[in-house]
C-alpha cells in the first residue's frame, strides 16, 4: 500500500474562507450551514504539532471515518453530507490534492465534552486507576493489570480543551456543564457505538482498547456525531493476535510516535524533536493497515 511522497498540502489552499485551523484538520465555510473538513497529514502528540507530517496520513483518517460514519449511520446521526469533490465549493472542487482527504460537513455546535469510551485499561485510565483505583470516579476492581479488558465499557469523559490538555472529568461534572439530559445522551451514544465498532473490529482482528467521540447540536437541538470517527488518531487499536495483558500492547495508532517521543526524553514542552525517517514509515505502516483491517480497503486519493 502506498502513499505520497510528501505530507499533504503539496499546493496551497485558499484561504478566504478558513473557519479554524486545528492541530490536524483545517475547517473552512463551504456554504450556509456546511464546512468543509480537510484532514491534513500533520500529527500532534501530547498536544504539540510535530514535524514533518505523516504524508497520507489525513487520506487514511478520511476514509476510516467515512467508513464508519456509513457503518453506524443507524445509530445515531452524523455530521457528513458529502465526500465527492464535484460538491465541495468552489475553488476547493478544482483541487485534486484534497480528494480522499475532505468532506463536506453539517455546521453544529459542538458540546464541549470529550467522550471516552474504555472497553480496556491503558493510558491515562490505567495511571488514574493505578493510583486511585478508580477511573473519572468510577470505580473498578482491584487487581487489574495494564491493558486488562474491562468487564463492561465504560465511560470516562475528559474535558476538551482549546489550550493546554483535556482533563479527565467525572460524570456529575459532564452534567454540571451541559445539563442531565444531554450528558445521558453522550454517554448512552458514546457506548453505544463503541460496542457496535469494537464487535465488527474483533472480527478483523482488531482490538478497540479505547476511542473518544465528539458530538454537536443541530439547530432542531439534535445531537449529531462529529469530528472524526474511530480513527488512528482518536482510538487505540491492538492486533488481536498479539493481545497480551500486563504490558503495552503494539498497535495501529500514534501510540508508535508516542513511543518514540517519551523515551526521547522531552520534556512536553514546544519545540517537539523531529520525527526521524523510521518513525514516519512506521506510522504510515500502521495507519495503513489500520484502514486495511478495518475497511478492508486502501486509502482513496493515494498516489
Amino acid at each position: 500500500m502506498r502513499f505520497p511522497t510528501e505530507p499533504f498540502p503539496a499546493e496551497p489552499l485558499p484561504v478566504g474562507t478558513l473557519v479554524k485551523w486545528g492541530k490536524v484538520r483545517d475547517v473552512y465555510g463551504a456554504g450556509p450551514g456546511l464546512l468543509l473538513l480537510v484532514a491534513s497529514d500533520r500529527i500532534s502528540a501530547f498536544d504539540v504539532v510535530l514535524a514533518p507530517g505523516i504524508p497520507g496520513k489525513g487520506i487514511v483518517l478520511t476514509q476510516l471515518s467515512n467508513f464508519w460514519f456509513e457503518r453506524l449511520r443507524d445509530l445515531v446521526p452524523n455530521h457528513l453530507v458529502s465526500t465527492r469533490r464535484s460538491d465541495f465549493p468552489a475553488p476547493f472542487d478544482a483541487l485534486a490534492s484534497l480528494d480522499g482527504r475532505a468532506v463536506v460537513a453539517r455546521a453544529l455546535r459542538i458540546v464541549p465534552i470529550e467522550c471516552v469510551v474504555r472497553g480496556y485499561i491503558i493510558g491515562s485510565g490505567w495511571k488514574e486507576y493505578q493510583a486511585s483505583g478508580s477511573v473519572c470516579g468510577i470505580l473498578l476492581p482491584a487487581g487489574l493489570r495494564q491493558a486488562d479488558r474491562l468487564a463492561e465499557p465504560i465511560f470516562t469523559p475528559s474535558t476538551k480543551a482549546e489550550v493546554g490538555h483535556d482533563e479527565n472529568i467525572p460524570f456529575d461534572e459532564v452534567v454540571r456543564r451541559v445539563g442531565g439530559d444531554v450528558a445521558e445522551s453522550l454517554r448512552t451514544l458514546s457506548l453505544r457505538i463503541y460496542s457496535a465498532a469494537a464487535a465488527h473490529a474483533e472480527k478483523q482482528g482488531v482490538i478497540i482498547a479505547d476511542t473518544k467521540f465528539e458530538f454537536g447540536i443541530d439547530e432542531a437541538g439534535g445531537l449529531v456525531w462529529a469530528d472524526e470517527a474511530l480513527t488512528p488518531d482518536s482510538s487505540r487499536f491492538w492486533p488481536l493476535d498479539s493481545y497480551r495483558p500486563g504490558s503495552n500492547p503494539p498497535s495501529y495508532d500514534k501510540q508508535f510516535v508516542r513511543d518514540f517521543l517519551e523515551a526521547s526524553g522531552w520534556d512536553k514542552q514546544p519545540p517537539a524533536p523531529r520525527l526521524p525517517a523510521e518513525v514516519i514509515a512506521g506510522t504510515q505502516a500502521r495507519y495503513a493497515e489500520a484502514l486495511s483491517r478495518l475497511a478492508g480497503v486502501g486509502p482513496v486519493g493515494a498516489a
